[in-house]
């Protein structure tokens, strides 16, 4: 059918034509005369070309399917009504996805966490093994110091050492802490 020639047909007269012999073509007419109301309204909601062209495609499925089920009075308002849910059942898709995509983001964050927490604890392990094997001067002074968060003034009171002791044990301890753990990572 030339849709040209039908112009002059009102929307509610395409409809009688197509209630009265059920010939798809009158509902196409229609259809056909709404497409760039269609299309501008998708575009408006989807902001790409290609998705409101694909949703034009589907909200003309969804007429055709609802026309032969309904009654309808007013062509052009119920299409646009039919375009503006399915644009935003759409977007409401699009955000679903996303968030699932953020969930699959802080489950792969999570798990590199862990991870991290575990190499955390294994160095903290060590860190714990390589202080054992220091000898007690220096044990004591970094405990005091680094775990019991004392000044050199509060250990040199605490241990008898002088200040000069104290630093020279917290240097040193240092130092082979750092020999220490690098043995051991090296064996691992």
């Amino acid at each position: 059918m030339n849709t040209g020639a039908f112009n002059h047909i009102t929307d509610n007269e395409l409809l009688k034509k197509y209630r009265s012999d059920l010939n798809k073509e009158w509902l196409g007419i229609l259809l056909q005369r709404y497409t760039l109301l269609l299309l501008g309204v998708c575009m408006k909601y989807l902001k790409n070309e290609e998705e409101a062209k694909d949703a034009v495609q589907q909200i003309f499925l969804k007429a055709l399917n609802e026309l032969e089920k309904y009654q309808v009075d007013y062509p052009k308002s119920w299409l646009y009504k039919i375009a503006c849910n399915y644009c935003l059942m759409k977007i409401r898709d699009r955000k679903n996805t996303i968030e699932l995509d953020q969930q699959d983001e802080k489950m792969l964050i999570t798990d590199s966490d862990r991870e991290n927490m575990e190499e955390k604890e294994m160095n903290l392990n060590l860190l714990e093994e390589a202080i054992e094997e220091l000898n007690p001067e220096q044990k004591s002074c970094i405990t005091l110091f680094y775990h019991h968060k004392k000044s050199y003034q509060q250990i040199s009171e605490i241990t008898g050492y002088s200040l000069l002791q104290v630093k020279s044990n917290i240097q040193n301890g240092k130092r082979n802490l750092k020999l220490l753990l690098l043995k051991k990572q090296t064996r691992i």
